[in-house]
């Protein structure tokens, strides 16, 4: 078995990792051709994540022009330690202010903590419902993915 099949992540990790984490950097193309990376909060939605993001920002003018980004989740502070989902993505921009609320929501309360289905205060539907008109969602379905996960190789092992 290659060094490469050792640290790959099953589907059911990659799933576990992504729900572990908190920030997702997202690659789109800028206009004059280059990468645009900007880092977002998320939530796993599907087999990929989910977002929103000011409509006027650069990453939507970007993904409004071409509906494809690239994903990357780590973290580790060693050789040893390193992990990562990296995946190429289609992209649905969401404009309904509905949904777009309905994810912003579910944004804010995974990173207050709250566990899905938890009741939603009021005062956090209206916040949210205030912001929606001026984002859009972003659903990125992963077409292609990598992963690694050194800890699989035990201490020592370089």
């Amino acid at each position: 078995m290659s060094r490469r099949d050792q640290i790959r992540m099953t589907s059911d990790e990659v799933r576990e990792y992504l729900a572990g984490q908190k920030v997702i950097n997202v690659a789109s193309i800028g206009p004059n051709g280059r990468p645009h990376l900007a880092p977002l909060w998320y939530y796993p939605h599907e087999d990929g994540v989910a977002t929103w993001t000011y409509r006027t920002s650069q990453k939507a003018k970007n993904l409004y022009r071409l509906a494809q980004a690239t994903v990357l989740v780590e973290d580790g502070d060693s050789y040893e330690r390193l992990r990562g989902v990296s995946f190429e993505a289609d992209v649905e921009i969401v404009e309904d202010t509905a949904e777009v609320t309905r994810m912003g929501i579910a944004l804010m309360q995974r990173y207050a903590g709250a566990k899905p289905g938890d009741p939603v205060p009021d005062e956090l539907t209206a916040f949210i419902g205030g912001q929606a008109p001026k984002r859009i969602g972003l659903v990125l379905r992963p077409t292609k993915t990598a992963s690694w996960d050194h800890t699989k190789l035990g201490s020592g092992v370089y």
